[in-house]
This record gives C-alpha cells, sequence and structure tokens, in this order.
C-alpha cells in the first residue's frame, strides 16, 4: 500500500484517501492504464458515457427545452414581441451571471432585429432583484414585456405591480424557489417546486445557461413560423464563450451540459469573435487562450467589480459592445475598478476575520460601514479558512443589513435563509445551496445566527466529520512536469462539482521558503533524487500547513499534496504545486 494512504491526519487535520475506491475507479471493462478514463470514472461519470464526458459537446448534452415549466410558453411571447417589433426590456442581477445572461439576450434579440434595453439595478441604491418602481418605469418608457434573467423567481411585489401597468414579465432564474410563485406570464426556473424530474434534473444550470435555452427555444419557434425564409438565423454557438463566463464565475457544477457549456465556449472565446470578451482577455493580461481557471479568476471578477464597486452596468455594455475601441476602455475600466475592489476587501475581510473566535457552526459576522460589494468574497474566504459557511452582513446607516453568504459541501445554505424568512427572521433572502443573500435590520441579526444554529448544527457537523482531502494519483516530484498537467486537462474543463485532479507527491526536503504577497508560502522542494520543484501554498501563512514549510530543517520530510499547475512566467513553462495541504513523512 502506498505510504500515502497512511494519513489519517495531516497538517492540516485531515486524512487522505483516493477520490473514488480502487473497486469504483478500475472497472474490469476499463482499460485501467487509461488516466483520463479513471479521473472520469472517478468523478462518477457513468461507464458508458465515458467519450461523451471526454468530449463533452452540446449535440451529447442538451435536453430539449419544452422539458422545463413554461418554457414553451416564454419562447411564444417573446417571438410574438420579435414579430410585432414591440419594447423589451432584460432586467438582469449585478453579478458575472446576471451580466452575461441579460448580455445574452440581448445579443440574440439584436441578431432578431430587435434592440432591447439591458436594465441592470444599482447593488447599493436598488439591491437585488427587481423592484415595482423599475420595472413600471421600463414599461412608461416603451417596454410592453419585460424579461428578468437571474432574479425574480420571488419578486412578488415587483411582479404584480408590472402586471398592474399591463406589462408582460418572463422570469429566466435558477434560484431556489418556495412553493408560492408570483405572478408572471412565465417563470422559467429548474428549481421550481413543481418542476418536472427531467426540468428539475438541470437544477445546476447557472441563469446564463437557462437564458441560453430559452434562446434555443425561441429560435426554434421562429423557424416554425417561416421568420427565416428571409434571413439568416442566429448562431446560438458563438453565445457560448458569454456563457462559460457567467457559469464558471456562477460556480455552478460542471456536470452534464454546463460542462458542454464551457468545454465549447472555451474554444469561442479562444476565437476572439466577440469584442467585449476579447478586451476583457487584454485587460487581464493573458497572453494565452483563457483556461476555465481564469474565468474565475481573471475575468469574473473584473465583469463582477463594475457591479461591486462602480457602475453596474459596464459588464452587459462591455459584452454587448460591437466596437473594440468602446470595449477596450470599458475593460480598462473594469481593471481598475478590479483593483479599488481589492482595497476595500483587504479592509472589510481584516475586520471580519477578528471577528470568528465563536466555534458556531455558522460563522455569522457584521459590521457597520463595510461595504456591501465584497461581502461575498469575504464569506469565501471565510468559509475557506473556517471550513464551515459564513455570511458577511454590511450595516448602512439605517440599521438594515445587506447579508452574504457562502456554504461548504453537504450544506444547503440557500434553504436555510429562505427558511429564516419563512419564519420572519429577514426582510428578504434566497440563494441555492452554496451561496445566499439577505437583507436584514440589524438588531434581527443575533436571532438570525441562532437559527442558523439550530437549523444547521448537525448538518454542519456531519459535513465536517466526512471531510477528506481526496487524491486521485501519488506522482514522483520529477514527474510533475507540463506533460502531467497537459494529461489531466483531457479530464476537464474543472471546477465546481467536477474537481480539478490533486496528486500527492514526495518524500521531499524543502529546500528554501518564503512569505511573499498577502501571507503565501513560496517554496522549493526536493525528492530523494534530487530532482527539485517549485510550490506555492496561497495564504497560507499563519497555519499550520505555511508553519510546516517556513520551519521545516533540511533533515525533515514531507508528503505534500495539491495541484499542479503550468507556469508559464517570463515566457518558461514548467510546472508548480499549489499546496493545500501536507503531512510528515517521518516521525519527529
Amino acid at each position: 500500500m502506498n505510504p500515502v494512504l497512511g494519513i489519517a491526519t495531516s497538517l492540516l487535520g485531515q486524512p487522505w484517501q483516493w477520490r473514488a475506491r480502487a473497486a469504483d475507479a478500475r472497472d474490469a471493462a476499463m482499460d485501467g492504464g487509461d488516466l483520463v478514463t479513471q479521473l472520469l470514472l472517478a468523478r462518477g461519470c457513468p461507464p458508458d458515457a465515458l467519450e461523451a464526458h471526454r468530449l463533452p459537446s452540446i449535440r451529447s448534452f442538451m435536453p430539449d427545452p419544452s422539458c422545463f415549466r413554461d418554457m414553451d410558453r416564454a419562447a411564444e411571447r417573446l417571438a410574438d414581441a420579435v414579430q410585432a417589433g414591440e419594447g423589451i426590456a432584460i432586467f438582469g442581477d449585478y453579478d458575472v451571471d446576471g451580466a452575461t445572461s441579460a448580455a445574452l439576450m440581448v445579443l440574440i434579440l439584436r441578431d432578431l432585429g430587435i434592440e432591447a434595453r439591458p436594465y441592470i439595478p444599482d447593488r447599493l441604491l436598488e439591491g437585488y432583484g427587481p423592484s415595482g418602481d423599475a420595472l413600471v418605469r421600463l414599461a412608461r418608457e416603451g417596454a410592453t414585456l419585460i424579461v428578468t434573467v437571474d432574479c425574480g423567481a420571488q419578486a412578488f411585489d415587483a411582479l404584480a405591480a408590472a402586471r398592474d401597468e399591463g406589462v408582460d414579465v418572463i422570469v429566466v432564474d435558477h434560484h431556489k424557489c418556495v412553493s408560492a410563485l408570483p405572478h408572471a406570464h412565465a417563470i422559467v426556473n429548474p428549481n421550481r417546486l413543481d418542476e418536472g424530474a427531467e426540468g428539475a434534473s438541470h437544477g445546476h444550470l447557472a441563469a446564463v445557461g437557462m437564458a441560453f435555452l430559452l434562446a434555443a427555444a425561441l429560435v426554434r419557434t421562429l423557424r416554425g413560423r417561416g421568420f427565416f425564409a428571409a434571413r439568416a438565423e442566429p448562431r446560438l454557438l458563438d453565445l457560448l464563450d458569454i456563457v462559460a463566463l457567467g457559469t464558471v464565475a456562477d460556480v455552478a457544477q460542471l456536470r452534464g451540459l454546463n460542462r458542454a457549456f464551457v468545454a465549447q465556449g472555451l474554444k469561442v472565446m479562444a476565437r476572439g469573435g466577440n469584442p467585449g470578451v476579447a478586451a476583457l482577455v487584454e485587460a487581464s493580461r493573458l497572453t494565452r487562450a483563457p483556461t476555465c481557471t481564469d474565468l474565475g479568476f481573471a475575468l469574473g471578477p473584473r465583469i463582477n467589480a463594475g457591479g461591486r464597486v462602480g457602475r453596474a452596468d459596464l459588464g452587459v455594455r462591455l459584452l454587448t459592445t460591437r466596437d473594440p475601441e468602446e470595449a477596450r476602455a470599458i475593460a480598462a475600466e473594469l481593471d481598475r475598478l478590479n483593483e479599488e475592489r481589492r482595497g476595500i476587501e483587504a479592509v472589510v475581510q481584516e475586520a471580519a476575520d477578528a471577528m470568528t473566535g465563536s466555534d458556531r457552526r455558522v460563522a455569522v459576522v457584521s459590521g457597520i460601514g463595510w461595504h456591501a460589494g465584497v461581502i461575498g468574497i469575504v464569506a469565501g474566504r471565510l468559509k475557506e479558512r473556517l471550513g464551515r459557511p459564513a455570511i458577511v452582513i454590511a450595516i448602512d446607516d439605517q440599521g438594515i443589513g445587506k447579508g452574504s453568504g457562502r456554504s461548504i459541501a453537504g450544506v444547503d445554505l440557500g434553504a436555510a435563509v429562505m427558511a429564516a424568512r419563512e419564519h420572519g427572521l429577514l426582510v428578504a433572502g434566497g440563494g441555492h445551496a452554496m451561496a445566499a443573500g439577505l437583507t436584514i435590520a440589524a438588531d434581527g441579526i443575533a436571532a438570525f445566527a441562532d437559527f442558523l444554529e439550530l437549523r444547521l448544527a448537525d448538518t454542519v457537523d456531519r459535513a465536517s466529520a466526512n471531510r477528506a482531502l481526496l487524491l486521485d494519483a501519488v506522482i514522483a516530484p520529477g514527474g510533475v512536469n507540463p506533460a502531467l498537467v497537459e494529461a489531466f486537462d483531457v479530464g476537464g474543463p474543472y471546477g465546481m462539482g467536477w474537481p480539478a485532479p490533486r496528486i500527492a507527491t514526495g518524500p521531499v526536503r524543502v529546500i528554501r521558503a518564503d512569505v511573499v504577497g498577502n501571507g503565501h508560502v513560496r517554496t522549493v522542494v526536493a525528492g530523494d533524487d534530487g530532482r527539485s520543484l517549485k510550490a506555492m501554498a496561497f495564504r497560507h501563512a499563519e497555519t499550520p500547513l505555511g508553519r510546516a514549510l517556513l520551519g521545516a530543517g533540511p533533515d525533515r520530510r514531507l508528503w505534500l499534496a495539491g495541484r499542479a499547475k503550468v507556469d508559464d512566467w517570463n515566457g518558461r513553462t514548467s510546472a508548480e504545486l499549489h499546496v493545500e495541504d501536507a503531512a510528515w513523512a517521518d516521525r519527529p
């Protein structure tokens, strides 16, 4: 047995296990030496679907859009509006999923001859989701049809106001719903409680994925009416770059159709056909075709920066402009705002970190004057550091708190927040399993925290008890090279629900280690054969892992676990390990 499998408690207090047991990962009918096959099987791919998952295509995974409730009704109403030349407004959320969803609808309608008006609410002044005032204003300014994207499934008052104004509303959303739904012309949401089995099986789609399916249903409806007898059909696949961006940035699970969206969307993005996406890649200082990781950590945060600390509509404007010069100007502004966001985030992060000393299963922290645009990022950082769900609440000078939460695998935070709202503890709230948003009176935060503790304590305990670092392979230090990363990439794209391969390597000795940046440990290690390897442990300078790397003497040996990455700094291609955990290979 490999010695790595004997690690019951690592430096970060977790056991190391194979991602899939040998019997699961090495089916007798499969070639046990096929690395990609083992990666796919270990991530739950059925043996009879291996080929579809090796090269995920839209054709292989695309459902009939009609399987979703209200999809045909929504497509028919949109087709009527297109043929009649009606005024259409697209109301989106201010995050990346909302921006990409709105942009997709604007672009498909533009190709059909309609210049729809996008509307993104201001995060601080208007808050999340459609308001009655905004919908009524859009109606009075000429919209006879409003499509809300990434929001609206629980906007009872706003949709009632729109109905009273005589405007039709189509809701395209993916957030969890309660049994009651607001009145709308159509509500397309795979997470409706009354959704059929096939539609509900796509509940992991981001809103931009649902918008793409609506666009497909719309084109099909117009085709059936003979609309394209004298004009070309839109190329729906050309929109997959922004579908991929929204899907990854919203941390949607990359399984099934989402894998196809991202795999094919990255190919579209590499061609640079959308001026806004191309400008965003340039502003992110990428000198190669973007990867899935780039969507989440380089492109997505810049789109988000407009909604967090700048103008909320910048993302939609960037993704829908035809003018490359305008695109470059907007992308540069988003890049500047992203840097500003980093500074604001650091201040809130430091304050939030200082408040997390309790042993509650759900960390709930709040502060007066915190910037509401960065609380989601801070909540994510807290969740990663604490290993439990975290909610960060920014309280304004009126005593109203805006909160954002992030959860861990196995704990449905969105459902808990919706339950708290139904119990009268929140002004508003909702979300999905891994993330949630809420509005709360400041004097109700303590009661809300108590409610979450009672509701989620057992669930968090079970999720924490089952926590283990899952490994896909054990590789000698000299084998961690660009060829290994390239081999792993064939099993991608990787992300939420389809994790990137994690390897263990060692035993190694630390040759050099220091702290760089914001608490990152940079190190060079060498195996017993003398082969060296660069490694980084991000934000671990003050953890047992970081202290071990910094303090290990030449006589101590470690196993390292993490993900192999290609480092192409200064045009030189090599590999490095992004360390997530370590264990002593010898005893003190």
